[in-house]
């Protein structure tokens, strides 16, 4: 007798069907971030946001950390504990073709801000207790293409909330 497979697990949120913001995090310094209803976003990142190690973390190149809402439900339905703001990421983006994604890209936040990604980041030991497995690799570019979270800076600043819509920019000339 063939049994039914079961369905995956629904992520933990709902999934937009149009690119937007699913949540905006900051915290003191380290992880988890925890979701905020509004941001302002400097050159600096968000306001009011501080990271523990800012030889790796932070500075103008790397003043946003974006992640998948869509990598992230996909790696629940692996069976990951992971939700947005738990791997330190500023800005949880829903319904964008995350693999598309590469330094260079350009990417409108709302209607103030504009960014642009300047690389993929590399996991910390501070975010394995997120993986069912203790392996942060599994959203490191090089072992899981696509997967990876990415810096950005930001060339114009403004006013964030979740809900903004987020719009990947044409290459520049």
């Amino acid at each position: 007798m063939v049994r039914p497979q079961p369905s995956p697990p629904s992520p933990s949120y709902p999934l937009p069907m149009t690119p937007s913001i699913l949540q905006l995090n900051a915290s003191d310094g380290g992880v988890p971030k925890t979701p905020l209803d509004h941001a302002t976003v400097t050159t600096d990142g968000i306001t009011g946001d501080a990271q523990r190690n800012t030889k790796s973390h932070g500075g103008p190149q790397r003043a946003l950390c974006l992640f998948s809402a869509d990598v992230i439900a996909t790696l629940q339905a692996e069976g990951h504990p992971i939700r947005p703001g738990d791997t330190g990421e500023n800005v949880t983006i829903a319904g964008l073709d995350w693999p598309a994604l590469a330094p260079g890209a350009r990417l409108r936040l709302g209607a103030d801000v504009l960014i642009e990604i300047t690389t993929y980041t590399t996991p910390c030991h501070h975010i394995a207790k997120y993986f069912h497995d203790g392996d942060s690799q599994h959203i490191s570019q090089p072992h899981n293409p696509g997967r990876s979270r990415l810096y950005a800076r930001v060339i114009e600043t403004g006013s964030l909330r979740p809900g903004d819509p987020v719009e990947v920019l044409p290459p520049q000339a």
